[in-house]
């Protein structure tokens, strides 16, 4: 081997050690999730890679609900959780074991997300629109759930009990659209990702959008303290997030008209990321582009609010308010 050969192969190898080292420097963090668009900016800076670039090795663990990535962050099963606030969230957070990090989907206006749907006989004997779910039965995904406070909410607006309705809490959303197909549920809350088939195939109604009924933060970034005792691991995920948070808002939601994202060589790569981790085609991803806040915002004034009405419930124990729960340190309020 001539000189310059093993300086060349020298010199890769030093290259090598050094990408190794780099990533064995890499801190290590599981984040729980679910395959919605809601949480579509941790799609995109695992597979962008801006998780990467950060400095951070991330493990994306998948659930069926929000209520149990609440629980798997407070045992330590995930560092951090990414989805919707619970009553368990809150109570798990009211004694401490969790902290709202920063903000993540929204219900708002023109962004469909989670909507109202109606079993097919349900419809036919007069439930065509969301202010008629008083009295009927209800699928959910477990009691204290966002749907759950996005019916209360609605029950509100039109003026009828939530007591009147007969929520039916079946723990996932396959079991509840499972019972709308079956006809055991009048109606179900449930995010269009999961709906949209059962639609299309004729097992099921749209009613509306809680988006255009009740508008309201819904998802948050969460960790254990055990977590948040690492500054430099938060810190890191939440700049990555917010990269792609900037890069969801100014690309995907820009560009939704009539609740729709276009297709285009500008909006398409992110589409297909969102596609890939939520198992959907594309075609369905763009109906599908819940609002999130550029900057990771978090509407803390809603937050209180969510936790005053699951207090008055009676989900959510007593004794605490927003403020109890969140890292001030790291949450931009809106």
């Amino acid at each position: 081997m001539t000189k310059f050969a093993r300086l060349a192969l020298a010199g890769l190898l030093a290259m090598a050690a050094g990408g190794v080292a780099r990533a064995d420097d890499a801190l290590k963090a599981k984040i729980g999730v679910l395959r919605l668009s809601s949480s579509a900016p941790v799609f995109i800076a695992q597979d962008k890679g801006y998780f990467r670039e950060a400095g951070l090795d991330i493990e994306l663990k998948f659930f069926d609900a929000a209520q149990p990535i609440a629980v798997a962050t407070t045992s330590g099963d995930v560092d951090f959780g990414i989805t919707a606030f619970t009553a368990g969230l809150y109570n798990l957070a009211g004694k401490g074991t969790l902290k709202v990090i920063g903000g993540m989907s929204r219900e708002k206006a023109g962004y469909p997300l989670i909507g109202y749907f109606a079993s097919n006989n349900a419809y036919a004997a007069g439930l065509k629109t969301p202010k008629d779910l008083a009295g009927k039965r209800i699928a959910v995904t477990q009691v204290g759930s966002s749907f759950h406070y996005s019916l209360g909410l609605l029950a509100d607006k039109y003026g009828f009990k939530l007591a009147d309705v007969k929520v039916m809490p079946l723990q996932s959303l396959s079991n509840a659209a499972a019972a709308l197909k079956g006809e055991t549920v009048d109606a179900a809350l449930l995010p269009i990702s999961t709906a949209r088939s059962l639609v299309d195939s004729g097992g099921a109604k749209f009613l509306g959008w809680v988006g255009d009924e009740t508008p309201w933060q819904l998802g948050a970034v969460f960790a254990s303290p055990k977590t948040l005792a690492n500054k430099a691991l938060v810190t890191k995920l939440l700049a990555a997030l917010v990269r792609a948070d900037r890069e969801y808002h100014d690309v995907i939601l820009a560009s939704v008209k009539d609740g729709k994202a276009e297709i285009s060589d500008k909006t398409k790569p992110l589409l297909e990321i969102i596609a890939k981790y939520t198992n959907l085609p594309v075609e369905q991803v763009v109906g599908n582009c819940a609002y999130i806040d550029p900057d990771g915002k978090l509407d803390v004034k809603n937050v209180d609010n969510q936790i005053a009405w699951l207090q008055e419930q009676g989900f959510v124990d007593k004794g605490f308010a927003a403020d109890a729960i969140i890292a001030k340190e790291y949450v931009k309020a809106d």
